[in-house]
């Protein structure tokens, strides 16, 4: 009689426990060990358990944006490298459309013009001394480089700025062309252009730290891989969207 009093007094907790059992199913077996001098593996596996419920989302529905601490995965790639690399062709970008692309020319338009001679492809502003005579007139004194004059002639005529450069000796005279409809026109294609040719210098930042994220694929989960690629993906797309909003800023500036 005394041993079923007992029975019964430990019955509610066994009733308790057998509840808790039902809710949370089964005991877990303990994770198994990281193989010695691999904590910062089991940084990225926990990276990647974390974020990985992205293949469980339906279809069709927003997925939440990566942000992966560059710490945790410096063994594989520098994201904060590849960031500044992606920014850096954003800035040339805008430096371009501010030098280059302006409905009125400056001297400072002609700088950067890439002249071909024997001796290599050189910056107008290295080979000859740009100045303004007047709102209508540029001069390049070719003093300097006199036998680049017909190359940087010919380099101003071809930089698609609408600029038709008369040589005289040395000295290369400018015509600044009037602003019309057309020109403005011309400006806004070239701007479309640039933007086009930074997108493609984006792509191939992108493609390298991929290609840099793939070399690991032994070596890490997959999941680790696809984040990455995402977080790199997601860096390109925001600098794509910023060279998008520079380019419809200058395209109504020129289009007036």
């Amino acid at each position: 009689m005394a041993m079923t009093l007992r029975c019964f007094r430990h019955l509610p907790s066994l009733l308790h426990r057998s509840r808790l059992a039902a809710l949370w199913g089964p005991p877990r077996a303990p994770p198994a060990p990281l193989p010695s001098g691999c904590s910062h593996c089991g940084h990225q596996m926990l990276l990647s358990r974390q974020l990985a419920t992205k293949k469980a989302k339906g279809k069709g529905q927003t997925q939440a944006r990566v942000n992966i601490s560059a710490a945790l995965v410096e063994d594989i790639i520098n994201l904060e490298e590849t960031n500044e690399e992606m920014q850096a062709v954003v800035e040339a970008l805008k430096e371009d459309f501010s030098r280059n692309l302006s409905v009125r020319t400056s001297p400072g338009a002609l700088d950067h013009i890439i002249v071909v001679t024997e001796d290599g492809k050189f910056p107008l502003n290295q080979l000859g001394q740009i100045s303004q005579k007047s709102p209508q007139l540029l001069i390049v004194n070719m003093a300097s480089f006199p036998e680049s004059t017909a190359a940087a002639t010919k380099a101003i005529r071809e930089s698609g700025m609408n600029l038709n450069p008369e040589a005289d000796g040395t000295i290369i005279r400018v015509p600044v062309p009037k602003v019309t409809r057309e020109h403005r026109e011309s400006l806004a294609k070239l701007a479309k252009q640039s933007t086009n040719k930074s997108k493609e210098a984006l792509r191939k930042v992108r493609s390298k730290s991929v290609n840099q994220v793939k070399k690991f694929k032994s070596k890490v989960s997959e999941d680790t891989i696809w984040l990455l690629e995402k977080q790199i993906q997601q860096m390109a797309d925001s600098a794509a969207a910023e060279m998008d909003k520079l380019l419809a800023a200058k395209t109504k500036e020129l289009l007036g």
